[in-house]
């Protein structure tokens, strides 16, 4: 997904895997001021459309299950 977004800024965040939810939030949203970054629970239903201003953060129990990327 990541790679169908040019621009600037950074695009995924393979460090944040078992983060606190909220800090991944702030984290990515410091890192790359040109998205937004949105709380996804596990299992939750997703359309699969891809939108490079946006970073879905997986979550289960509070912590990132999933590498956040632009998309």
């Amino acid at each position: 997904m990541a790679s169908e977004c040019g621009g600037v800024g950074k695009k995924a965040w393979p460090e944040l895997l078992g983060v606190r939810e909220q800090r991944a939030v702030q984290t990515i949203e410091t890192e790359n001021r040109n998205v937004r970054a949105v709380i996804i629970p596990q299992g939750s239903v997703i359309t699969p459309d891809i939108r490079c201003d946006r970073v879905r953060v997986f979550v289960h129990q509070g912590r990132v299950i999933e590498v956040p990327v632009v998309g």
